[in-house]
């Protein structure tokens, strides 16, 4: 059986600003946020999504599927990073710090 490294998993965080001013616009940001819902993402913020991957590969199989689904204004960023650097994550709730996040449970499937 593979052993899973945690410098081969990633993480990817999926940042926007899309402008909301007109009822089109705030449509396309709702449409986008529910994409990213849809690829499995979860809002760590209101314009910040993050989804844990296998690999590289995934990494890549997301973000041209994001990159085929951006809106035509705004600006998205896709911040691509390790498991092993997740871990070193620092995280406030109000003033006080929070625990470490927990790595999702992995599926076996046989």
């Amino acid at each position: 059986m593979k052993t899973l490294s945690g410098y081969r998993i990633m993480w990817m965080i999926v940042f926007f600003d899309l402008p909301v001013v007109d009822p089109v616009e705030r449509k396309q940001a709702s449409k986008f946020r529910l994409f990213l819902k849809d690829l499995g993402f979860e809002m760590a913020q209101f314009s910040v999504y993050i989804r844990h991957t296998p690999g590289k590969d995934a990494v890549e199989a997301y973000r041209r599927k994001i990159e085929s689904a951006l809106p035509s204004q705004g600006k998205v960023d896709i911040l691509q990073f390790t498991d092993k650097q997740y871990e070193n994550i620092v995280s406030f709730r109000g003033t006080k710090r929070d625990s470490p996040n927990q790595n999702p449970e992995q599926l076996l499937l046989f």
